[in-house]
């Protein structure tokens, strides 16, 4: 196990060059810290890049830590982050000796909910095309729609999704919700309408807001069918996972007018880079870069515990491991 030695500690996908300026940066003072501002997938360039590493510190699942990659990496010793870890190879951590830290803290992802709103702004009220539109010399060459007396649908009641129900009501939307059985009990709980049926829930909805985690039982759980209902004047907002989709249905179903738009931060492949991704060119889907968690509060605490993980592991007590037997391996690193 590591001491209070410097340890060299490697942080990959800060793609915004700002974790430096983090106030929780400072917990890894006295270690010898490489930073990673590019994205790369590409094994043979992580394992160069990582050769000397004793520490990987990761955001969410930007980087697949598996047997290929591990094995290249004779002193990695702990792998730490924020969050769950489908990412990570725990198996092939533990053959090598690499301890994986992850806290897996009860925080609601609040600037989530926030960034769902303001897609829905932004998409109903045409926000970002007017404003380029203007600074290009025209004025109000659209219009928008409002959100009062319209009718929100929530798929997925948890902890986002009832968030941004409340939200809605604050707007004097109708509210209606949709999933699976857990969802509509607890919507039910808390007063809210439960649709009759999947097809009147997509039917009924002005706004249509994914709240859905990504599993087997979700993956590709709308379809074209379940667009196709929707109205010429509808909204399809996610912020979840853009999986919870069948490929390549959103935008067939955009380009046949249900619905008529769609606001999206999410991708099946990520950082999505390409310009002539399909979406990208439909003129009724606006989409952002993944920034439903990118905010500052949201970042000092996960990389906090990541680097508190750090700190705990240096001193010989590694903290909220979740490949407990690599503790007991003999000759661990």
């Amino acid at each position: 196990m590591a001491d209070s030695k410097t340890l060299r500690v490697s942080i990959l996908d800060d793609y915004q060059d700002v974790v430096r300026t983090l106030d929780c940066f400072g917990k890894l003072k006295g270690h010898q810290v490489t930073i990673w501002n590019d994205a790369v997938s590409d094994v043979d360039v992580l394992a160069d890049r990582l050769a000397d590493a004793d520490v990987l510190v990761l955001l969410r699942e930007r980087t697949k830590v598996d047997e290929a990659l591990v094995s290249r990496l004779p002193d990695l010793k702990l792998i730490t982050q924020n969050g769950h870890v489908p990412h990570i190879d725990l198996a092939a951590c533990t053959r090598h000796g690499i301890v994986v830290s992850s806290a897996l803290m009860p925080r609601p992802s609040y600037s989530t909910v926030e960034f769902t709103w303001g897609l829905i702004l932004a998409a109903m009220r045409n926000i970002p095309f007017e404003s380029v539109a203007l600074r290009a010399g025209s004025w109000q060459s659209t219009i928008g729609l409002g959100l009062r007396g319209r009718t929100l649908g929530i798929y997925g009641f948890g902890k986002l999704g009832s968030m941004v129900a409340r939200i809605g009501g604050a707007f004097g939307m109708e509210l209606l919700i949709w999933g699976r059985e857990g969802s509509l009990e607890r919507a039910q709980a808390e007063g809210y309408p439960v649709a009759k049926s999947r097809q009147d829930f997509f039917e009924q909805s002005d706004v249509l807001s994914l709240h859905l985690r990504l599993n087997a039982e979700t993956t590709g759980l709308i379809g074209p069918s379940d667009l196709a209902l929707m109205k010429p004047t509808a909204l399809l907002v996610n912020t979840s996972r853009a999986e919870l989709i069948e490929p390549g249905a959103l935008v067939a179903a955009l380009r046949e007018g249900r619905p008529g738009r769609a606001a999206v931060d999410v991708y099946e492949h990520e950082p999505l880079t390409d310009p002539n991704e399909p979406l990208l060119k439909l003129p009724n889907a606006l989409c952002t870069p993944h920034l439903g968690y990118v905010e500052r509060d949201n970042y000092e605490f996960g990389y906090g515990n990541a680097f508190e993980q750090i700190v705990a592991f240096a001193l010989g007590t590694p903290i909220n491991v979740h490949n407990q037997d690599v503790l007991n391996r003999e000759g661990s690193k």
